[in-house]
């Protein structure tokens, strides 16, 4: 379950982005191939008012609290904190990755942002665990089923609108969504280019080899950290057929010390070296 939060209508693409690279990266470990996910994942609006943070507070516990539900952590289990796949050992720690946004949470439950409110909060969540084996309580549990939305019914009306809207828009509006996720890419390919010293110019990628090594580690970055596809890429880098593209970056994914350098190349462009 993931509590996710977009300031652009760019949901499907992020998770095509999310699910295709999990996949792969599974694939790649245990040397197999095919579907990992079967069928659409379930995707639920829900409504995330500042002033009113009732559902979101609702989506929070839910999601932090399913370890306990399942039986696999929590009150006889030991700690709800102990549980890895979740984001909570990451509020008792006070760290975690660039994405989680623990304050958005913290906020919503009126707590400090500080230290003091992460440990009250994972405190709350682990004597629920163990008071009431995770379960929410029959309000919570009827709005989490009550079907397409989670809030207000105001709310399900700004989404039937925002609908509305989206079906009056041109054929090819979509282009919008394209154009920003090839901007990204582009930025991207451009830093890795430059911190691997190499041009970042048409004429000056021309100039190297299609499957040069910089290439394909650039390749290997753009199709784990973006959107945009292989054409894209092939074009972008003129490394050739897409077909080379895709078999260049299979074989570099298959190699644990070829991805040491992707991790290697991600370090630099967070320190901006």
């Amino acid at each position: 379950h993931l509590l996710l939060e977009t300031p652009e209508a760019n949901l499907v693409t992020g998770m095509k982005f999310l699910l295709g690279t999990f996949s792969q990266g599974w694939n790649a470990r245990r040397s197999r191939r095919g579907h990992v996910f079967q069928g659409r994942y379930k995707s639920i609006p829900v409504s995330a008012k500042v002033d009113s943070p009732y559902y979101f507070r609702i989506v929070a516990d839910y999601i932090h609290l399913n370890p306990a539900r399942a039986g696999l952590a929590g009150g006889r289990r030991g700690k709800l904190v102990a549980w890895e796949w979740s984001s909570l050992p990451a509020y008792q720690r006070g760290r975690g990755p660039d994405w989680l946004v623990r304050s958005r949470v913290l906020s919503a439950f009126e707590l400090a942002k500080d230290g003091r409110g992460r440990r009250a909060y994972v405190e709350w969540l682990e004597r629920r665990a163990q008071n009431e084996g995770g379960e929410i309580d029959e309000e919570a549990t009827k709005a989490l089923r009550r079907g397409w939305y989670l809030g207000e019914p105001s709310f399900a009306d700004k989404l039937r609108s925002l609908v509305g809207e989206r079906e009056e828009r041109p054929v090819g509006s979509d282009r919008v969504a394209r154009s920003h996720d090839e901007a990204g890419a582009e930025d991207l390919a451009k830093r890795a280019l430059l911190a691997l010293k190499l041009p970042f110019d048409s004429a000056g990628l021309l100039a190297l080899p299609k499957g040069h090594e910089g290439k394909v580690l650039v390749a290997v970055l753009l199709r784990e950290r973006t959107p945009v596809g292989n054409r894209w890429i092939s074009q972008r880098l003129s490394m050739g057929h897409v077909g080379s593209v895709s078999r260049l970056i299979g074989t570099f994914r298959r190699a644990k010390r070829e991805m040491k350098k992707v991790r290697d190349l991600e370090k630099m462009l967070r320190c901006g070296t």
